[in-house]
């Protein structure tokens, strides 16, 4: 809890902030082109891979050369953006895996056999303008190199992976491309989304979509370039395996994962939040947590999943009823969690609920 204390601050303080926006993620630059004419202008996107977004861009036509499905998104803050994150599903057999080289001796003989896949992503941002795809903002290309363990391969799998961008509040329409390396295939989807602006949040609490967490992980220092992962996405110097299902099992703990927007701070240049827990099932209260206390907006919080059951026996010779409390896993169904949150400074309060479900 310490170590997860101190990477929220170092995020709170800006230090991916201008990581996340630098050059390294950022598309072709006007200005240093006009500074620097004799350089030509770099090449994000093929031209053939251009015609393909033109031509479906209106009607948001799909290619299913490679089929794939964009099934849902998040987001969190980056100072002078927001970190857009997208999921996406594609089928194992479709992204060309095939052994992969093996190294000579006597470890690599007896270890399994790998398989990789190389291939191309390339995402072409449009603000939206009337409801319709407007001028292109951004260029993205990503380079992707996948591995697995030849025995866990099954064709039929579709797996998820992430990609994250920051982009500024507003609409969006990105096309998106999946290619093989000799762009013989290639697949296409488009996807529109909405960026809220932090600033206008000034009478209500709003938050970052809620989700929860199965696991965090420190990285030795943010990404500097737009990657593709499998099972997880980065944010500044954390890996996050979230729970893209909201199904959990007994014991499990809802670990929550969020961002505040509209809190103040006091005179001192401090945040505090507090938020208050419940779990329902219908409109019933299953479990309700103490109310929890922040330091900053950015909020990880695990909470067990244990309900206080009330216990009344009947001694049998007085007849008297006697109550004890157990700690009971929650019984398998449908819950919502239900989120309250104040800021303490400004008085602003708002609320979230986030459905998941126990097996």
């Amino acid at each position: 809890m310490k170590t997860k204390k101190l990477v929220i601050f170092f995020l709170l303080t800006g230090f991916i902030s201008g990581l996340l926006v630098g050059p390294a993620l950022a598309g072709p630059d006007p200005q240093r082109q006009k500074k620097q004419p004799e350089k030509k202008e770099a090449v994000y996107i093929p031209k053939e891979i251009k015609d393909i977004f033109t031509a479906g861009l209106k009607t948001k036509q799909p290619r299913m050369d490679i089929p794939f499905t964009v099934f849902k998104n998040t987001y969190l803050p980056a100072q002078t953006a927001l970190y857009m994150v997208f999921f996406m599903k594609i089928k194992n057999g479709d992204l060309g895996y095939a052994p992969a080289p093996i190294t000579p001796g006597a470890e690599a003989a007896a270890a399994q056999p790998k398989l990789k896949a190389n291939f191309h992503v390339f995402l072409e941002f449009h603000a939206l303008e009337n409801g319709a795809a407007g001028k292109i903002v951004k260029e993205v290309y990503i380079p992707a190199a996948m591995e697995i363990d030849g025995a866990n391969y099954d064709p039929e799998k579709e797996d998820w992976y992430t990609f994250g961008y920051p982009l500024p509040a507003g609409g969006y329409l990105v096309a998106m491309a999946v290619a093989s390396q000799d762009l013989k295939k290639i697949g296409t989807q488009y996807y529109e989304f909405t960026l809220p602006d932090p600033a206008s949040f000034t009478t209500a609490l709003d938050t970052t979509p809620v989700f929860f967490v199965r696991d965090l992980k420190n990285l030795p220092a943010p990404e500097q370039r737009v990657a593709l992962h499998r099972e997880s996405f980065t944010y500044s110097v954390l890996e996050i395996t979230p729970n893209i299902d909201n199904t959990f099992t007994a014991g499990d703990a809802l670990d929550v994962f969020f961002f505040v927007f509209g809190t103040k701070q006091n005179a001192e240049g401090k945040f505090s939040v507090e938020c208050d827990y419940e779990v329902k099932k219908g409109e019933e209260v299953a479990i309700r947590y103490q109310p929890a206390s922040y330091d900053a907006p950015l909020v990880s919080h695990p909470l067990p999943m244990k309900q206080t059951v009330v216990i009344k026996q009947v001694d049998e010779k007085t007849k008297e009823t006697k109550e004890s409390q157990e700690q009971r896993d929650l019984a398998p169904g449908p819950y919502t969690l239900a989120i309250k949150i104040t800021d303490k400074v400004s008085g602003l309060t708002g609320t979230k609920s986030v459905d998941f479900t126990v097996k």
